[in-house]
Parts: C-alpha cells; sequence; structure tokens
C-alpha cells in the first residue's frame, strides 16, 4: 500500500494558490484514476482506489502547511504504511515552473510542509517537487507562493498535473528517472514537424 499526499491549505482562499499544487496534484490523481469520494478524516480529506494494482491511499492534510506532518502521521499509523512508500506532491520555488524532480530522503530545504513531515515521520519519504519559480527575493516568497497561478501558467500546469496522474505506477516501482521523463514529454512534447538535424526551414517547406 501507498500512501499519496498533496501539501497545501485549506480553504477558497488558498485554492488557485502556487503553494497549493500539491493539492491539485492530489485531486488529479484521484479524478483519473476513478478513486472514491474525497471524506475527512486524519485531520485532512482523504480518498482511496488502486493504481497500477496497488492500493493507494491519497490525503490532503487540513491542518495548514507547517502542520501537515500531524495528518500524515495518523494516516501513515493508521494503514500501517511505512515512510518509504509515502509520496508528498508539494511546490518548489527553487525549480523553474513546469520543471518536476523526484527526491528521496535528504532536507526540507526550509519548506514549511516538508519541515512538519521531517518532524514526525523523518526523512525517509519521497517527494515530487514541483516547480513554480522563485519571485527573485527572499523575503517576497512568501507573498510569492500565496498567491494564485496566472492564467498563462496553465499552458504548463495543466499537463503537469496530467503527466503527474498518469505516470504515478512509475515511483511505486521505484523508477523516478521514467517519471520525470514522462512528465516532462507531457510538458513538452516532441513535435513531429520539429526540424530535422542539419535540415533547413527549406527543406522542411518543401
Amino acid at each position: 500500500m501507498f500512501l499519496v499526499v498533496g501539501l497545501g491549505n485549506p480553504g477558497q482562499t488558498y485554492t488557485d494558490n502556487r503553494h497549493n499544487i500539491g493539492f491539485m496534484a492530489a485531486d488529479e490523481i484521484v479524478r483519473r484514476h476513478g478513486f472514491s469520494p474525497w471524506r475527512a478524516k486524519f485531520q485532512g480529506e482523504m480518498s482511496d482506489g488502486v493504481v497500477d494494482g496497488q492500493k493507494v491511499i491519497a490525503l490532503k492534510p487540513m491542518t495548514y502547511m507547517n502542520e501537515s506532518g500531524r495528518s500524515i502521521l495518523a494516516a501513515a499509523s493508521f494503514y500501517k504504511v511505512r515512510p518509504e512508500d509515502i509520496i508528498v506532491f508539494h511546490d518548489e520555488i527553487d525549480l523553474a515552473p513546469g520543471k518536476l524532480r523526484v527526491k528521496r530522503d535528504g532536507g526540507h530545504a526550509g519548506h514549511n510542509g516538508l519541515r512538519s513531515i521531517h518532524a514526525h515521520l523523518g526523512a525517509n519519504y519521497a517527494r515530487v517537487r514541483m516547480g513554480v519559480g522563485h519571485p527573485g527575493e527572499k523575503d517576497q516568497v512568501k507573498n510569492y507562493v500565496l498567491r494564485d497561478f496566472a492564467k498563462a501558467d496553465d499552458a504548463w500546469l495543466d499537463p503537469m498535473l496530467d503527466g503527474c496522474a498518469e505516470n504515478l505506477g512509475l515511483i511505486f516501482k521505484g523508477d523516478d528517472p521514467s517519471y520525470m521523463s514522462k512528465v516532462a514529454q507531457c510538458i513538452t512534447p516532441n513535435r513531429p514537424n520539429a526540424l530535422r538535424p542539419n535540415a533547413s526551414k527549406n527543406d522542411e517547406k518543401a
């Protein structure tokens, strides 16, 4: 069994914030794979289903970001899910918008949601770092992540969410490189009409 967690803040005020991209990923996973309806449990909202033959619990902690670990610990303890079988989706300011990296173990890099998870569960869990970009100045970070995505962000955000949900089974298999590659292809698909190496524009028109 795997526990898939999306990080974010509860309430309509935060729904479309950059900080809530983890909630968005969890919602798309539940929708794409036909999980059960969301229901209140473990100080959060949970849903369950099956992905590539694996039983999966999806969780959105409703504790606010900086207390996410409490909700995750409650769910993991109840279902006896090992930390290494927990996958956390979250916003990452140190990656450009549309970039994604999977990381296992390591530090929390100052992310309040991850800091809370580290405090309750340790570092031995997987995190899917979903790039939202950086405002440029450290003192602007809080306001930046608590602002809504711009309409123009839909061009990469929607494909990223689709790719994260569609290829989730690869993470369960431990194939993180393939997962990252598949999501990247969803965001920037191969263009069949792209110029061939050493081909000129006139060649393409011929």
